[in-house]
């Protein structure tokens, strides 16, 4: 996750947006006065998929394993029950949408971005990452016919068949635990069932996938972590930690591993996507990656972009709440940004679908899913928010894909391995300590 939805994002991210990777959102630059007296009515939108594909799709068990949304519950006035528009605000996610695209929920992420590792830094970084939990929970607290908050893989059809949406949570850096571990249980209790270990630069726990080494993998703590996880039921995402810090949990941990967001190095050859060999250990362990839509491609160079938006973040960290006056003015800079510096040559729908085909002929259509990143970076050209995932639906039975596997892709996959982990707490729970 990298933000530039409700404040700006770390750098890291920014430049694969910048170069047109991730942030592929055909956003509109200011409006242009017109000839006409009033203005035409809007045609309808255009159908997502086909009528045949959009009734499955609906008919199915959708989660998405990253959701950054939690990050735009804290911006004053935005509310999750409105529909927003991704050209006017840039956010991806609200129950309206999700209604239109039949997406029934997900792991809604606890983001912290990567700061220095210093005690009263990390003290910060911990008080933050609880209150974006708590406000996770506010969220379902303030709307309980529309939200329900999930404890265990089998809550999911639950949840959804009675007509609300999963909330299930999940933390992209770990760093917020600090020296201590057993922190992670306070966050099992608020709801995290997912954690990461590492984001754009390496923390206590583990290197990062785009950072220099420096433990050589998961460090002593990062292990001691990952004993936490599976003692307490947590799957461990290894997306953004680096190949070595993934060679470790595949050694080390007792349950299944998760890659959240990640994506094919044979398709496009970044740090932060995993190559053939690891697809297939991970399958061969009982885990899975999930198919996000931002390092789907190579990026094609766009300087003067990449300076705009390294700008607009200086003038906007990600760490600072916006006024409403702030974020009216932010947001007209970003969209001036995007109508004078447009992406060149940006991801689409068909290099998303590039990747989630390879990572099904490599890993098996028991090991893949989907956690495209929304709100964090996330959409492409073609599927610029949650409105438009019938299109997965229809592209996988198009390839040739059975309605039972694309029901394991967009959920039965990850609810086993949320499942497996599950049943590795009740044995150890149930194992005498030696």
């Amino acid at each position: 996750m990298r933000r530039l939805s409700a404040s700006p994002r770390s750098f890291q991210a920014i430049s694969a947006i910048a170069l047109g990777a991730g942030l592929a959102l055909a956003v509109a630059g200011p409006a242009t006065a017109r000839p006409h007296a009033t203005a035409a009515k809007a045609p309808p939108p255009a159908p997502v998929a086909s009528p045949a594909a959009m009734k499955l799709h609906a008919s199915l068990l959708t989660l998405d394993t990253h959701l950054d949304t939690p990050a735009s519950l804290v911006i004053p006035g935005w509310s999750i029950m409105d529909r927003h528009d991704v050209k006017a605000d840039f956010t991806q996610v609200d129950v309206p949408r999700m209604k239109a695209g039949h997406l029934d929920g997900g792991f809604w992420a606890i983001y912290t971005p990567q700061g220095p590792l210093t005690p009263a830094a990390t003290r910060a970084a911990r008080d933050s990452a609880m209150m974006r939990g708590i406000a996770i929970r506010e969220m379902v607290a303030a709307h309980p016919a529309a939200f329900g908050l999930a404890d265990k893989a089998a809550d999911a059809a639950k949840i959804a068949a009675s007509g609300r949406i999963v909330v299930f949570e999940s933390i992209e850096n770990a760093w917020p635990l600090g020296d201590d571990v057993t922190l992670l249980d306070t966050f099992y209790k608020m709801g995290v069932r997912i954690s990461g270990f590492a984001h754009f630069r390496n923390n206590q726990f583990a290197d990062s996938a785009t950072d220099k080494e420096q433990w050589g993998g998961l460090s002593p703590a990062g292990r001691a972590l990952l004993a936490e996880m599976n003692r307490l039921g947590i799957v461990p995402d290894l997306s953004h930690s680096s190949d070595k810090a993934l060679d470790d949990a595949f050694a080390l941990s007792k349950a299944p591993i998760i890659l959240t967001h990640s994506g094919c190095k044979a398709v496009f050859d970044h740090p932060r996507n995993i190559d053939d060999a690891h697809l297939r250990q991970l399958a061969a362990l009982g885990g899975v990656i999930q198919i996000n839509t931002i390092y789907v491609k190579a990026d094609a160079p766009n300087p003067d972009r990449m300076a705009a938006m390294r700008d607009l973040m200086a003038k906007y960290p990600e760490t600072r709440t916006l006024s409403p006056a702030e974020r009216a003015t932010y947001l007209a800079e970003r969209r001036a940004v995007e109508a004078s510096h447009p992406a060149v040559d940006p991801a689409t729908f068909d290099n998303f679908l590039a990747n989630l085909l390879h990572a099904l002929k490599v890993a098996g259509v028991d090991h893949v899913g989907i956690g495209a990143d929304w709100d964090g970076g996330g959409g492409v050209v073609g599927m610029e928010d949650v409105v438009s995932l019938p299109k997965i639906t229809e592209a996988l039975l198009k390839a040739g894909y059975t309605r039972e596997d694309v029901a394991k892709i967009w959920s039965g996959n990850v609810l086993r391995v949320l499942a497996a982990a599950e049943a590795e707490a009740a044995r150890e729970a149930a194992t005498p300590a030696s």
